[in-house]
């Protein structure tokens, strides 16, 4: 999934940032509201993590201005302060979701893997192909049996290729749902993901090059 994290203090960005890549999710990053309109215009998100409190334009506004235009980003909104009123406020906005500071991280991550099942149809609690079984939940991958030792962004295209339930998936569409605003299209990054994913998953071949449509894995 992808992730839009709008949140003025840089640190803490970029510390949610690095334990969402860890999880699998392509992040980008905000620091103003402003910002985070043009980043959502730019680019479909699947949630976008909303701090309140944002210099150049409220985090209230934001998330408006993201309803009126259609956005079919989920929201979920960060604040300081976690009183009713404020939470009501926040979903009288159009927020998805609410979640006070401090908050344990394993919780921002539920909340938003719950977030992003809303904006898609659910993924299967497990997702097989042939003799390959993806865990969506545990986040784990087995090929027969053997549980396969895949980082975070292989898993994040397993789980895409498989999803697709046969169907080839594009290199631009892995591009725009496994990875940041970093990854440039002009990379060879899901090429060499692809590769090392062929390699884990053993014999015999599991992932098909399509031509000129991209990759699927074979039944």
């Amino acid at each position: 999934m992808r992730v839009l994290i709008v949140e003025d203090h840089r640190e803490l960005a970029a510390t949610i940032a690095v334990g969402l890549r860890r999880e699998g999710m392509a992040v980008d990053l905000a620091f103003d509201g402003q910002e985070a309109l043009r980043r959502a215009q730019r680019e479909t998100y699947d949630v976008v993590v909303l701090d309140r409190d944002l210099p150049k334009l409220h985090g209230d506004q934001v998330c408006r201005t993201l309803v009126e235009r259609g956005s079919t980003a989920r929201v979920l909104m960060l604040t300081a302060s976690g009183t009713i009123e404020d939470r009501v406020d926040g979903l009288g906005l159009g927020a998805d979701d609410y979640l006070p500071k401090p908050f344990a991280f394993a919780e921002l991550v539920a909340r938003i893997r719950a977030l992003a099942r809303r904006s898609h149809p659910a993924l299967r609690p497990i997702l097989p192909r042939g003799d390959i079984r993806l865990d969506t939940s545990r986040r784990f991958a087995s090929r027969a049996g053997r549980r396969l030792e895949l980082s975070a962004k292989e898993l994040a295209v397993l789980e895409l290729l498989l999803a697709a339930d046969g169907a080839p998936v594009s290199t631009s569409m892995l591009l725009r749902r496994a990875w940041d605003e970093y990854a440039s299209s002009h990379s060879n990054v899901v090429k060499v993901t692809i590769a090392r994913l062929r390699r884990k998953l053993g014999e015999p071949p599991a992932i098909e090059t399509v031509p000129h449509m991209g990759y699927r894995i074979e039944a």
